[in-house]
């Protein structure tokens, strides 16, 4: 059975070709090889994996999360910045809390208060990008 391995934890899902191709096909410059998405850290296949449980969850569609995705890259490339996908999990992380927190699934004060415990709790990884940390969701 295929698995993916999200912070060390192994999460079994049957896949349905049909529904995850389209899926993945929706989303703008997903960096992918050809078994599905890449992932270079932990964090960004746990946000990937938010993103698309909130979806199955009908906290929103995929084609507005995709839109929103296109949005904050759109808003990034206006910006200046470059466009070498090693930035594209940061923008997908922007997506996700925009997203969540226009849906009041939880608040800005809320993401703070959540990245602060775990930049004291990961002190090590504190010196890395971690401005950006996803909240907890049931």
């Amino acid at each position: 059975m295929p698995s993916t391995s999200i912070s060390m934890m192994t999460i079994l899902n049957q896949l349905n070709p049909i529904a995850d191709s389209e899926r993945l096909a929706a989303l703008p410059q997903l960096p992918r090889e050809e078994d599905g998405p890449v992932f270079a850290e932990p964090w960004q296949a746990q946000a990937f994996a938010l993103a698309v449980k909130l979806s199955e969850q009908g906290h929103f569609t995929w084609k507005e999360w995709a839109s929103a995705l296109g949005d904050e890259l759109r808003a990034a490339a206006d910006r200046g910045e470059p466009d070498d996908g090693s930035r594209y999990y940061y923008h997908w992380l922007a997506t996700l809390e925009r997203l969540v927190t226009e849906k009041g699934l939880t608040d800005r004060e809320a993401m703070r208060e959540r990245k602060e415990a775990w930049a004291e709790a990961y002190p090590a990884h504190a010196s890395r990008q971690t401005s950006r940390i996803g909240c907890q969701y049931n």
